[in-house]
């Protein structure tokens, strides 16, 4: 009984330190760190061999993006699958037509930057570490409906990464790296807008989410596309002008 008791007052410990240390403003670091990790950011998204990789992140993104929304508009969420070619599926059972399924697809490609752009207001708040500990949470969510042993690993290595940063690190690093992730996030969800119509230009994305929207709505696919593109670019725009501005009292 008392190990039973050690146990949680153990995990209760945890949960309090975590918690502390999520809801504990910490300083912003200087302006031009800021603008350095924003170029490493950048050098992420442009350069091909490390997009690759990276890449992976933000398809993370956009599939979190469809099931929160999916299950938010009362369809059923089946699961998440994370290709090793950064590729995605999100499997939903509802409706095949109606506001849930465009809201649905939609959400997918405006995913990455909408969250950037979320990460970028608790950044201005002051929340580095606490922003770090709530996509920890998110991604538990997340790997509990992932179906395939590639999104598995995907979730977990970046689980364990945000986990071992936010537990072990300084509060200056765990800020730079909270920093570095908004980055990404809001440069690297524009990336895929134009690779998506660069495919749909050599009619290898068919079964896009613009044409599904396309199929489901009536407006052409690059139309959507052109409405993913302005709601990135304008999360890229306000979140960055959070990230650079002063930060409110």
């Amino acid at each position: 009984m008392c190990g039973v008791d050690d146990f949680f007052a153990t995990v209760g410990d945890v949960l309090g330190q975590i918690w502390a240390a999520a809801t504990t403003p910490v300083d912003p670091p200087d302006q031009t760190w800021v603008l350095a990790v924003a170029l490493v950011a950048l050098a992420v998204v442009v350069v091909n061999p490390v997009w690759r990789v990276a890449r992976h992140v933000v398809t993370i993104a956009h599939e979190g993006a469809h099931a929160v929304v999916a299950m938010l508009t009362g369809r059923r969420l089946d699961g998440i699958r994370l290709h090793s070619d950064t590729s995605g599926l999100t499997v939903t059972a509802g409706r095949p037509r109606g506001l849930g399924m465009i809201l649905t697809a939609f959400a997918g490609y405006v995913g990455p930057g909408l969250v950037g752009l979320g990460a970028a207001w608790l950044l201005r708040a002051g929340y580095a570490v606490g922003l770090l500990w709530l996509l920890v949470a998110l991604l538990a969510l997340l790997l509990l409906k992932i179906r395939n042993w590639f999104g598995l690993w995907s979730v977990l290595v970046s689980g364990a990464a945000l986990v071992g940063v936010s537990w072990w690190l300084q509060p200056e690093t765990q800020s730079a790296v909270a920093y570095a992730v908004t980055w990404f996030l809001l440069l690297g969800s524009v990336r895929p807008v134009f690779e998506l119509q660069a495919q749909r230009a050599r009619r290898r994305a068919r079964t896009s989410d613009a044409d599904q929207l396309g199929k489901l709505t009536g407006v052409p696919g690059i139309v959507w596309v052109v409405v993913f593109a302005l709601v990135t670019l304008g999360c890229l725009v306000l979140g960055a002008g959070w990230i650079v501005g002063p930060v409110s009292a």
